[in-house]
């Protein structure tokens, strides 16, 4: 397992780094790290550690809403109002809608699958959003209209949405029935998660006023609670509806709302830990494609993926509507809406290794939405931000 560890660090960070020299994510080359390395191609991963993959990913998705937990402010919501809240679900809900429409037809899957494959491919990807997004508030780019933090705001939310839209489908997809009673489980699961997780953060900000311990343990403690919180989402799940993952988050956002100078410091530690995270969450995601399904499957996912992604763009045109924002400025959000790649690498192999049937396409087509996605759009944001946002 240990040589399997190092072949994952040393040649991800290698190709990573080549992705970047060509103006690419650094988790494209991440991803053929896992192709190239995994057992349908040239099979030098270990058995043991592909067999702990799952449990490496939580790991991962956990960090990703820590971190975006420790840097959103609830207050920006409120500033920017309405277009920041609709831009946390009504996107998502196009494309959801869209792959119910179109991929019973073109992938051969059923209404229930389609729901789960929607929900697996409608997140954005703060991996590559995030950055973006703080740099253009740095350099002053769309700040006079709040443009960088409708997209940040939003899109950090629109990640929890769908994480708990994607629990309750699949949910529906083991279950073997679909049922709009069972949808009701999906706002239980919000505030049940919610509140739990605001507890936890106000009794943790409590804590750590009144016992002074150093911000490397307040981060494992954090972790260890988030462990506790997912763990307690699977233990629940056939008694009470529950998200573990808004739990996190949630935690997260309560200590930055009660102690900003301790959020932003946690921050800086778990942004460290995201570096070897980001690597073995990609990696294995790509350790996990079969590329002979994926040729097998032919164009129709990427024809999918298409066509979605215009679903996906009208969504944000129309939460962006009866506001001051320029059609320049409509059009750079619905470009930085398109990247996914995180939450995608995060869940997209769930399905698979729960053995559900569509579990396969599933996989391909979250593989291949990070593929041609990703880049894309980071390269839209990148070439045109400064053409299409004003400099304040």
């Amino acid at each position: 397992m240990l040589v399997s560890v190092a072949l994952v660090i040393i040649v991800g960070l290698l190709l990573g780094s080549l992705a970047q020299k060509v103006k690419l994510p650094s988790l494209i080359g991440l991803l053929f790290t896992g192709i190239i390395l995994g057992p349908y191609c040239l099979n030098l991963l270990s058995s043991n550690f592909l067999d702990i993959s799952s449990d490496l990913r939580t790991i991962a998705l956990i960090v990703i809403l820590t971190r975006a937990g420790l840097a959103l402010d609830l207050a920006d919501l409120k500033k920017v109002g309405r277009p920041a809240v609709l831009m946390c679900f009504v996107p998502a809900l196009f494309e959801i809608v869209g792959t119910v429409i179109l991929a019973p037809t073109l992938l051969h899957i059923s209404i229930s699958e389609a729901l789960l494959l929607g929900s697996v491919i409608a997140a954005v990807s703060p991996a590559v959003v995030v950055p973006r997004m703080i740099r253009l508030m740095r350099e002053g780019y769309g700040v006079k209209k709040r443009v960088p933090q409708i997209i940040l705001a939003g899109a950090s939310v629109d990640d929890v949405f769908v994480l708990v839209l994607f629990t309750a489908f699949l949910g529906l997809n083991e279950g073997g029935n679909f049922s709009a009673v069972q949808l009701t489980s999906i706002p239980i699961a919000i505030l049940s998660g919610a509140s739990l997780g605001f507890l936890l953060g106000y009794l943790l900000v409590q804590f750590f006023n009144r016992i002074h311990i150093r911000d490397s343990i307040k981060v494992l403690l954090m972790l260890a609670i988030s462990f506790l919180l997912m763990g307690m989402e699977t233990s629940l799940k056939s008694v009470f509806p529950f998200s573990g993952m808004l739990a996190v988050m949630s935690l997260s956002l309560m200590i930055f709302r009660q102690k900003r100078p301790l959020a932003e410091r946690l921050s800086v530690k778990f942004n460290k830990i995201w570096i070897i995270a980001e690597i073995f969450l990609f990696v294995l995601v790509g350790a996990s494609v079969d590329l002979s399904y994926a040729v097998a499957a032919g164009v129709w996912p990427i024809v999918l993926l298409i066509l979605i992604s215009l679903f996906r763009m009208l969504g944000v045109y129309v939460s962006l509507l009866h506001t001051n924002l320029t059609f320049k400025e409509r059009v750079f959000c619905m470009m930085s809406y398109l990247p996914k790649a995180t939450v995608q690498a995060a869940i997209g192999a769930i399905p698979l290794s729960l053995g559900l049937a569509s579990g396969e396409i599933i996989l391909t087509v979250a593989v291949l939405s990070i593929l041609l996605t990703a880049p894309i759009g980071a390269w839209l944001m990148d070439r045109y931000y400064s053409v299409l946002l004003e400099n304040g």
